[in-house]
């Protein structure tokens, strides 16, 4: 196991923040055009040049609503896929991250990794936690934790790559 877990799961969470976004306007167009009414007015018909008269027509434009609700059905089934396959990258990314030795380190990837918290963020929460540190977290010092990590770490230690 290496990085490219993390990497992955962070990647896959905006795939699915993306994929909510675009079922919610999805869902907002459905609504729109469900309370729409098309109307439209035609002839009748013709006898020679001549128009027997026109006729107003009203109704609901359906074929659009099934598609939208079809596109609908199809994302909302994605979404469900991605969610499992996120809770798997979940306790991957949980399990590398118990594998790094140092406490400090392990929560600081816990925080930026598996709560999207941004650099600056993660030192502040840091800073709650150890209060008497002396040397207080900044975001470039975690910045420079986390990639110093993953240039001193082999990856895949166990097993071949």
């Amino acid at each position: 196991m290496d990085k490219n877990v993390l990497i992955q799961y962070v990647e896959m969470k905006e795939e699915i923040k993306d994929l909510r976004r675009r079922i919610h306007e999805n869902e907002r167009e459905l609504a729109k055009l469900e309370n729409m009414i098309v109307t439209d007015s035609v002839t009748r018909g013709k006898r020679g040049k001549k128009p027997l008269g026109t006729v107003k027509i009203t109704g609901r434009p359906t074929a659009a609503i099934a598609l939208k609700q079809k596109l609908l059905k199809k994302r909302n089934d994605r979404l469900t896929a991605l969610e499992a396959e996120l809770l798997e990258l979940t306790n991957q990314a949980e399990e590398y991250i118990e594998t790094i030795p140092k406490s400090e380190l392990r929560i600081m990837f816990r925080f930026y990794f598996l709560d999207g918290m941004s650099y600056l963020k993660v030192a502040k929460q840091m800073n709650r936690m150890f209060p008497k540190r002396e040397i207080k977290y900044t975001d470039e010092n975690v910045k420079k934790r986390i990639q110093r990590y993953f240039e001193n770490v082999p990856q895949c230690p166990d097993e071949k790559c």
